[in-house]
């Protein structure tokens, strides 16, 4: 068992020495730059790398911790990734590490340290492009009965393949940011025209995504272990969904306006690494996938992870639970949908984001959006014993996603918050 004896760990704190997760922080209203969380503080990795911690790694240039994004680190790929790794342990666990008895001796550790309290957390990547899959059975399955009924709840393609959409990476935010309800056509009404205004049916979606490491080039696909080799690290998604816009407008080119307004990150970027110990089998594919989403890993594809969603009412000081979730009931695994993505030639770039679309599970408490909760409105959502009720979001309320795994012997390996509030709808004069 690893034990972190450079800075002291809190047993509960997502930020444990086997999870090491990269972000972007800035101090003071200084460039944003490279950092690693550990417990309550971030480890400076630009400082780390003047002390000479990674000069060993020969095909690292260690300037890109100077960076105000992580593409071009997330560019070197697996072996650079592991090796840093490796370097960052070794001096959080190893009293002899020459860095650190140089950092020691000179009473330098500070140098290198930052309170988590005092930093502003940025994007983790200049995003490129952002694509939002669709593979949880259980919540497609859940909008199929909700909308088609139960003998044709999902689509004849859904067991054969990955089903994604282009998303809109250019209104991607970090945790903490909070959006405008959006405005856009509605139908609330089937016999009458649709009409212009603010969102009545706002929603988040539990989903993670992952960040895309060197990627392919164009006409290039990735096989399913080529994927896993190029997936650099998961963060938190919530996919903020305007039910009522996407209703009226998804038909026949998919989501557009009911999506594209907002979707917030988490911050720290979890390396695929620190997951390995979380591995665990997917859900059984049945139909068997066409050979190249062919899974035959040993290991299992799929990670156990514990993912959770409370809501803030508006005006409210505490928050009340709403969803209770794993990835590991993803039907499709994260290295099938990156290897689907590609197989048509498409080119991946360092700093792409993949969304895994909502991650529900087999019981209520499991589903991962307001509208299977409340059964696209039939249904109120009680918030705890509080008497507040819940259809979907109002103005004010705060959505906040969590999520960590865990070691027998308690090592903890978390994603930190994804956190958001929604603002009231603009007043436009023009409309």
């Amino acid at each position: 068992m690893l034990e972190c004896t450079f800075v002291k760990v809190a047993p509960e704190s997502d930020f444990s020495v086997i999870n090491l997760p990269l972000g972007i922080f800035s101090v003071d209203g200084r460039a944003p730059q490279v950092g690693v969380a550990i417990g309550d503080k971030v480890l400076d990795m630009t400082a780390l790398a003047e002390a000479g911690l990674f000069k060993s790694i020969e095909a690292l240039d260690a300037t890109v911790f100077a960076q105000s994004h992580l593409n071009d680190y997330m560019a070197l790929g697996r072996p650079v990734w592991q090796a840093v790794r490796r370097a960052l342990q070794d001096l959080l666990t190893n009293e002899h590490n020459p860095v650190r008895k140089q950092l020691t001796e000179n009473n330098k550790q500070n140098s290198v340290l930052v309170l988590m309290d005092s930093v502003k957390m940025h994007l983790p990547a200049r995003i490129g492009d952002y694509t939002d899959f669709y593979a949880s059975r259980e919540h497609a399955t859940n909008v199929g009965v909700m909308f088609r009924g139960k003998d044709n709840a999902l689509m004849p393609n859904w067991t054969h393949l990955p089903v994604g959409y282009h998303g809109r990476a250019s209104s991607i935010v970090v945790s903490g940011t909070p959006l405008h309800r959006p405005n856009g056509q509605r139908r609330p009404d089937q016999t009458k025209p649709p009409v212009f205004g603010p969102s009545m049916r706002l929603d988040y979606e539990l989903e993670m995504g992952f960040f895309v490491g060197p990627g392919n080039d164009l006409g290039a696909p990735l096989s399913l272990q080529q994927a896993e080799d190029n997936i650099f690290g998961v963060v938190l998604l919530n996919d903020w969904s305007a039910r009522d816009i996407q209703a009226w407008e998804y038909v026949p080119l998919g989501p557009f306006l009911g999506k594209n307004f907002g979707t917030t990150i988490s911050p720290w970027v979890v390396t695929m690494d620190a997951l390995e110990p979380f591995r665990v089998p997917q859900p059984k594919q049945d139909p068997q996938p066409l050979p190249y989403l062919r899974d035959s890993s040993a290991s299992g594809s799929g990670y156990d992870i514990q993912l959770e969603v409370h809501i803030q009412p508006n005006g409210q000081g505490d928050f009340y639970p709403l969803t209770k979730s794993n990835l590991k009931y993803m039907y499709w695994s994260l290295k099938q949908q990156l290897a689907h993505h590609t197989v048509n030639g498409c080119n991946m770039q360092p700093g792409d984001l993949c969304g895994t679309g909502t991650i529900s599970g087999p019981t209520k408490d499991s589903f991962g959006s307001m509208l299977e909760l409340c059964w696209s409105g039939k249904n109120d959502i009680q918030l705890g014993d509080s008497g507040l009720v819940r259809k979907f979001i109002e103005d004010g309320d705060v959505i906040r996603l969590g999520g960590f795994c865990q070691t027998s012997d308690g090592l903890r390996v978390g994603f930190g918050k994804c956190v958001g509030q929604i603002l009231p709808a603009k007043t436009l004069d023009f409309c």
